[in-house]
């Protein structure tokens, strides 16, 4: 990258942090060279050198590019050193390799170190045997923190949220919360807000910081205080409050249980992960992958991409099902069978790239029951502009390349029929698919091609079937 200084020769030791990443954007091969020979050699000191000083997503990378006895090797090696929030920047496989080889007084010894949320994170994947050991080597409050975060369920805010946040009574002044924070070593290291609490810890409002900042010492609280009324409840989906975040611009937000106590924050930094991972969620499932990660094994890829293909094989007897219905058609004429893959592969295509911004659409709650009717109808004419376009080019090509208009026209209108059942398959499939509590993204790419697939087959051939009767 530019800016960067290359490193002296003969050395594979950065001379910056910035210095592992080569022009890719990848670790640099000389680095990793330079980190597996320390860890062959044992070499402590000069691993705790050069990686100690890493940022956590640095060493995360790092870890993802050692094989998986050098990333074991180098977590031992590093002792009290390793940073283990960069566990939460690796795959699960990854992160279950490393914590599964350490004794569970190392994970606990560690866990008290990071912030609450990130120690959840870690926590949360491993055997509950495992889990109630390290708890029980914790401090008290850290315990019934970290434990109250696990009894929320997964992919809920409850999980993401950090325990760890300031809360003051509405009836301190600015002087005295200032103080506060000034002398108790356990708040949190960065926060934006104050919450302002009751004696029974009911949320009441929120102050910013730049508010304490901008206010006399001897101002009480509740007169600065602001209403959270963004407060998310502990139990809503990480999904959806990650959607509170990108409408209302937060940078962090109470999480509340259900009598409206506070019991943690939800932080920006949380959100963006939250974000990310929903969205590649999301493009693994259309695609029938599930949830899978690059450092699975050979194994667990093939389970969790075999159920969608032997699905698609159920739809593929369906479609030839159809075609077998015209075998006596396709016989009379042998130029069918070379055109019917262009009639299914482009209905298919249309109907993907349909289904894909519905389904988009739709985790966005952009489409909802107000405009469907609308985006229907949009979709509906572009299937039919798309649809006149490809077929008069398909239809002036087939006729020529095979010297018969009448095999041009046939194809054209089918192309047009199929073009028009694609956009409306991308569009009514999702819908009705997330109407009743189906996620679309799963399910909609195998109904969509399905219905291509047969319609483009039996629209072309029962025409073609039609114009040989007529013949």
């Amino acid at each position: 990258m530019e800016g960067r200084e290359e490193q002296s020769p003969g050395s594979g030791a950065p001379d910056s942090l910035t210095d592992i990443y080569g022009e890719d954007g990848a670790i640099r091969a000389s680095f990793l060279a330079h980190i597996g020979a320390a860890i062959a050699d044992r070499d402590t000191l000069a691993l705790k050198h050069d990686v100690a000083g890493l940022h956590q997503s640095e060493l995360g990378d790092l870890l993802e590019a050692l094989l998986p006895e050098q990333r074991r090797a180098l977590v031992e090696l590093m002792g009290s050193d390793f940073d283990f929030s960069s566990l939460t920047e690796v795959d699960e496989a990854i992160r279950l390799d490393i914590v599964d080889n350490l004794p569970n007084d190392q994970i606990a010894q560690a866990v008290q170190e990071l912030d609450s949320d990130d120690a959840v994170y870690i926590l949360e994947d491993l055997d509950e045997e495992d889990q109630e050991d390290i708890l029980a080597q914790l401090p008290f409050t850290e315990r019934i923190r970290l434990r109250r975060a696990l009894d929320y369920p997964e992919e809920t805010a409850g999980r993401r949220m950090q325990t760890e946040f300031v809360a003051v009574p509405p009836f301190w002044t600015v002087g005295q919360t200032i103080d506060y924070m000034r002398e108790d070593h356990n708040l949190p290291d960065r926060f934006s807000q104050i919450f302002v609490i009751d004696p029974s810890f009911k949320l009441l409002g929120a102050v910013d910081l730049d508010q304490i900042l901008r206010t006399k010492r001897s101002v009480k609280i509740e007169e600065i205080m602001h209403e959270t009324r963004h407060a998310i409840p502990a139990t809503m989906d990480q999904e959806e409050a990650a959607r509170e975040f990108e409408q209302y611009d937060l940078l962090s937000a109470a999480v509340v249980d259900e009598d409206e106590r506070l019991v943690g924050v939800l932080t920006i930094d949380d959100v963006v992960d939250v974000i990310q991972q929903e969205a590649e969620e999301d493009l693994l499932r259309m695609g029938g992958v599930g949830d899978e990660e690059l450092s699975d094994t050979v194994v667990d890829t093939s389970r969790s991409r075999v159920p969608w293909l032997l699905i698609n094989l159920m739809t593929a007897f369906l479609s030839a099902s159809v075609i077998s219905m015209f075998g006596a058609t396709i016989e009379q004429m042998v130029a069918l069978a070379a055109l019917m893959p262009i009639v299914a592969s482009l209905g298919g295509n249309a109907g993907t790239q349909t289904m894909t911004v519905t389904v988009r659409a739709l985790a966005t709650k952009d489409l909802d029951i107000y405009n469907a009717g609308r985006v229907i109808r949009r979709e509906v004419m572009v299937g039919l502009l798309n649809g006149a376009v490809i077929a008069t080019i398909l239809g002036l090509v087939a006729g020529a390349w095979f010297q018969n208009p009448h095999l041009g026209l046939v194809i054209a209108s089918a192309m047009i029929i199929n073009m028009l059942a694609a956009a409306l398959a991308g569009i009514l499939i999702p819908l009705v698919l997330d109407r009743y509590g189906a996620d679309p993204a799963i399910s909609s790419s195998i109904f969509t091609t399905m219905i291509t697939d047969v319609t483009g087959f039996m629209v072309f051939l029962g025409l073609a079937a039609w114009w040989l009767r007529l013949g």
